[in-house]
């Protein structure tokens, strides 16, 4: 999609003005639960650091929180949806539909997808085959589909080193805690891990050559086992640190920040042999990484105070850069982050 330079448009702010009786005084945000904490670090700066309200920071997963961004403009609706992965075009076009046509979209940083187990229980070394062989509702073998029954990570290892991959996994149950399809970190999960195992463990390939057309044979590749082996957490990570707590031989798929703000609880396992940190994701070593972004109603600006403000100090050296409270907290800084600003100051749309 083509980028141009936005300046406030009569039409946009008269479409916004005709819905609003009196504008807010406090910028509205929701959406990823990954964003979240970023989010409300920067709100509570925001509000100690200038005149303006305190924005209203809420979660509900990335998909909520564009859904809620496309119902349409004014007061009644959020001015800002927090997002662990890009916006697609279905919702671009859903925002369309509902008056919503001028979005500015900012990317925050970068964040690892980390899986995490109790900090007393074995260590894992996993690839991506791993989760795969353990969590796929069926696996596609001599040339049939067959139910996943597996109970155990010795028997994931076990299929893993007759594929030809090395590694040993911990005599434990396959209780696995992964991010509902309301989170953006879930379509990651799924495309960087299940599906990049279904690839590495020839399952996808053994398919396509069954003639299975390439779609459908992803379809099967991401679609999990609904028998109690994964469970799907509607809520943000505190509700998967909670399972865990529960379920001492789980573990939950987290992001890098999370996981490092709770050291003294959880412990990290490898993927594909390295481990997830700041440095790993800033070199792209490390393969479960993704880019965090919120996206902004441009006709909003000018009509909700302290909007486009809010953006421009969120996106700041100070806030956002490598010395930055984020970058404190996990965020892995954005190399661009000086164009970044420069779009915000011209209100650029997508």
């Amino acid at each position: 999609m083509s980028t141009f330079s936005l300046t406030a448009s009569v039409i946009a702010l008269t479409a916004v003005a005709a819905t609003t009786a009196s504008a807010r005084d406090n910028v509205s945000v929701a959406g990823s639960s990954t964003v979240l904490p970023y989010a409300t670090i920067v709100a509570e700066a925001f509000a100690a650091e200038t005149d303006f309200a305190t924005p209203v920071v809420e979660g509900g997963g990335s998909s909520t929180g564009l859904r809620r961004f496309c119902e349409g403009l004014g007061e009644g609706t959020i001015d800002i949806a927090n997002a662990s992965r890009a916006i697609k075009d279905s919702e671009v076009e859903t925002c369309a539909a509902n008056g919503v046509t001028d979005i500015i979209e900012v990317r925050i940083g970068y964040d690892g997808i980390v899986f995490a187990s109790d900090i007393a229980g074995p260590e894992f070394v996993f690839e991506p085959v791993h989760w795969y062989i353990a969590l796929a509702n069926e696996h596609f073998v001599d040339g049939a589909l067959a139910a996943n029954t597996l109970s155990n990570w010795t028997e994931v290892a076990a299929i893993a080193q007759s594929l030809g991959i090395e590694g040993d996994l911990p005599d434990q149950p396959i209780n696995a805690f992964v991010p509902g399809t309301n989170h953006g970190t879930r379509e990651v999960f799924d495309e960087n891990v299940i599906l990049a195992g279904c690839e590495q463990g020839g399952f996808f390939d053994a398919m396509l050559a069954a003639g299975v057309d390439e779609d459908t044979a992803e379809e099967k590749c991401m679609a999990l086992r609904t028998d109690g082996a994964s469970v799907d957490i509607e809520g943000d990570y505190t509700q998967t640190l909670a399972n865990l707590d529960s379920t001492p031989t789980g573990i939950g798929v987290f992001g890098l920040a999370f996981y490092e703000n709770n050291t003294d609880r959880l412990q990290v396992a490898t993927m594909g042999g390295i481990t997830p940190d700041v440095d790993t994701i800033a070199s792209g070593e490390y393969p479960v990484s993704r880019p965090l972004y919120f996206y902004i109603k441009a006709a909003h600006i000018g009509v909700i105070p302290g909007l486009k403000e809010y953006a421009e100090f969120f996106m700041s050296d100070d806030i956002a850069g490598e010395d930055g409270p984020l970058a404190e907290y996990g965020l892995v800084a954005d190399p661009e982050l000086e164009a970044t600003q420069d779009m915000i100051d011209a209100e650029e749309t997508l």
